[in-house]
């Protein structure tokens, strides 16, 4: 039994060595767990000043970015600004042409055209023109037949004929022996102002008719005596309107005898003259040739043969130059009757 004691007391109560053992053990672990507490620690520290970097760059990102967007975007808003700025004036400009183009159509319309709605009119009064040109014309041939022959006696000796014939082909609308005469003028005139007739005979002036236009054909009738220039109104469609006004005052005091002779160097030009002659005076193409109505001609040379000739014919040519003539030959100045439009002074002689 003592034996048996001795042997199993050394299991019940361990040495000293084994619990010094054991403390070492646990001192190891202790001292491993704060090496690995201290490294958790650092690394967190670590972590947050890594997540402290990452924010302050993903800030930084963030505000480079949105600068790079604000630059971006403020280029395209100034780019846009731009084009929009280009096509506002391109939209003022043609605006402001489209306006100058309706306030010129209209100024047209008012002083040489009554409307659209007279083209309609005129249309409808084709059938009557037609009817009383028809019997115009055949007045005419009545009055050229002679019917019963003449006596011998009653027939001018060449000289005294000849003189008849060319008392009325020199005109004169400002001596005072033709107060009849001014006084028809001035009143056919301010019939054309105060009260046109824009359904009037052939020949008759139907456009709407200015106090600026009446003053301009009153100064060639009376001041100027039926010769002389008058300065552009700056279209051609007004001048036509003013040799439109004289030429239907001519028609009023002398009839058929009076021949309109229209001078322009080109077609162009003169085909324009033709077609506000038709317009203005209610007339047709086939108002328009050598042997009757106007005639229209490019060079001064033939128009002052055709005018002579007329003269001799005892007719009545009324000369009308257009404006874009640099230079008026004096050959037409020998006859009774001419209008000249003079453009704008350049300075220069005129003739």
């Amino acid at each position: 039994m003592a034996a048996t004691a001795s042997s199993d007391f050394p299991e019940a109560a361990p040495s000293q060595e084994a619990l010094q053992d054991t403390a070492a053990q646990k001192l190891d672990e202790a001292s491993e767990l704060a090496k690995f507490i201290a490294e958790l620690r650092q690394e967190r520290t670590a972590l947050q000043q890594e997540i402290v970097q990452m924010q302050a760059t993903r800030s930084r990102l963030l505000q480079e970015q949105l600068g790079e967007m604000q630059s971006v975007m403020g280029r395209l808003v100034q780019e846009s600004l731009g084009e929009l700025e280009k096509r506002k004036q391109t939209l003022q400009i043609a605006v402001e042409q489209l306006e100058r183009r309706q306030e010129r159509i209209r100024n047209e319309m008012r002083t040489s055209f009554a409307g659209v709605s007279q083209d309609l009119a005129i249309k409808v009064q084709g059938f009557k023109e037609y009817l009383v040109g028809s019997l115009q014309d055949l007045v005419s041939s009545v009055e050229e037949l002679e019917l019963a022959p003449k006596p011998q006696a009653a027939e001018p000796p060449p000289m005294q004929e000849q003189k008849g014939r060319g008392a009325p082909d020199s005109p004169q609308f400002s001596e005072p022996g033709f107060q009849k005469t001014v006084k028809q003028i001035r009143r056919l005139l301010d019939q054309y102002r105060n009260q046109p007739d824009y359904y009037g005979a052939p020949w008759q002036l139907r456009r709407t008719f200015e106090p600026i236009h009446a003053e301009r054909v009153a100064d060639w009738f009376f001041t100027q005596g039926g010769r002389g220039a008058l300065r552009t109104m700056g279209s051609r469609l007004q001048n036509i309107l003013i040799a439109s006004a004289v030429i239907s005052v001519l028609y009023k005091l002398y009839g058929r005898r009076v021949r309109p002779l229209i001078l322009a160097n080109s077609p162009e030009r003169l085909g324009e003259w033709r077609r506000g002659l038709q317009d203005c005076l209610g007339i047709s193409r086939g108002d328009f040739g050598p042997e009757r109505g106007v005639v229209l001609f490019e060079e001064a040379a033939p128009l002052a043969q055709k005018a002579d000739r007329l003269v001799k014919e005892g007719m009545l040519p009324l000369i009308v130059v257009d404006e874009t003539e640099e230079k008026v030959s004096l050959s037409l100045l020998q006859f009774p009757l001419w209008l000249a439009f003079a453009p704008e002074p350049v300075g220069g002689p005129m003739f």
